[in-house]
C-alpha cells in the first residue's frame, strides 16, 4: 500500500533486494572488468543509489566467501572476481553441506528432489570429471 507524504504526494515503498541479490549484482559488474578494479568503479556501474560503504561491505563479504580477491594493503584496494554468480551459489551450497554431520543423507535428499533433467545433468557432469577425480561417481548401486 502506498503512503502519503507530507506534501500530499504518494511514496512508493522501496523494494528490498532478495538474499544474495546485491552480491550477485556486484559479481556481475566485476565480471565485466578486464582487470582488477576499485570499489568506486563498482559503485559507478551499479548505480541505484547505493552508498560507497555498502559496496565495500558487499565486496568484503564476497572476499570472506572467497568469491573475490583483493590486492594487499596498498590503496586503492583493487577487487577481482574468483567466482561468477553460479560459482557463488556453488560456494554457498558447499558451505551448507560442510555444516552437516550426515553428508550422505543431505546429498541423497538433494538428488531425490531434482527434476529428471537436473539429475541427468548432474550425472553427466560427474561422468565428465572422470575416474580418479575426487568428485567422480563411484560404483554405488542405484537408489
Amino acid at each position: 500500500m502506498e503512503a502519503e507524504g507530507a506534501g500530499g504526494e504518494r511514496e512508493v515503498p522501496v523494494r528490498r533486494r532478495g538474499q544474495g541479490e546485491l552480491e550477485a549484482q556486484v559479481l556481475s559488474v566485476l565480471g565485466e572488468a578486464s582487470e582488477p578494479v576499485n570499489a568506486a568503479w563498482v559503485l559507478e556501474r551499479l548505480g541505484g543509489g547505493l552508498s560507497y560503504s555498502t559496496v565495500i561491505t558487499i565486496l568484503t563479504r564476497l572476499h570472506a566467501k572467497q568469491a573475490v580477491t583483493r590486492t594487499g594493503p596498498k590503496r586503492p584496494v583493487l577487487w577481482q572476481p574468483v567466482a561468477n554468480e553460479a560459482g557463488l551459489a556453488a560456494l554457498r551450497m558447499r558451505r551448507l553441506l560442510d555444516k552437516q554431520s550426515d553428508r550422505d543423507a543431505v546429498l541423497s535428499s538433494f538428488v531425490s528432489v531434482l527434476s529428471s533433467h537436473d539429475e541427468e545433468l548432474l550425472r553427466s557432469l560427474l561422468a565428465e570429471s572422470g575416474p580418479g577425480h575426487p568428485h567422480a561417481p563411484t560404483d554405488r548401486p542405484e537408489r
